[in-house]
């Protein structure tokens, strides 16, 4: 996904035998230092967050959750990453949300 403030992002749920992991991949051309949130659910409301800092240059980021256990079936879990501008958090405004899919016939 592409925000007109200059934020690209492509967010994907990594798996490896029984671990699960979420992963961003992020270009910031804001000129700005940003703030990010990548977030990894799984069923049963499990959550894994990681704060990112993507610098402010052109050049390709990449952002991971730790890896923990997996407990649903391949493709039950997904993961968003939130970009927002600088300033006080409350105020922050938010420049883009990118999110993984579902593996198609998945539950979750």
């Amino acid at each position: 996904m592409v925000a007109p403030e200059g934020v690209e992002a492509q967010t994907c749920v990594m798996a490896r035998g029984n671990a699960v992991w979420a992963r961003v991949y992020y270009r910031n051309t804001t000129g700005e230092e940003l703030r990010s949130v990548l977030t990894l659910m799984g069923p049963g409301g499990r959550t894994v967050e990681l704060h990112c800092a993507p610098a402010a240059h052109d050049e390709p980021g990449t952002c991971e959750t730790p890896r923990v256990p997996s407990s649903g079936t391949p493709g039950s879990a997904t993961a968003i990453a939130e970009f927002v501008g600088a300033g006080p958090v409350e105020e922050a405004p938010l420049l883009l949300r990118a999110g993984s899919e579902r593996a198609p016939g998945s539950r979750g």
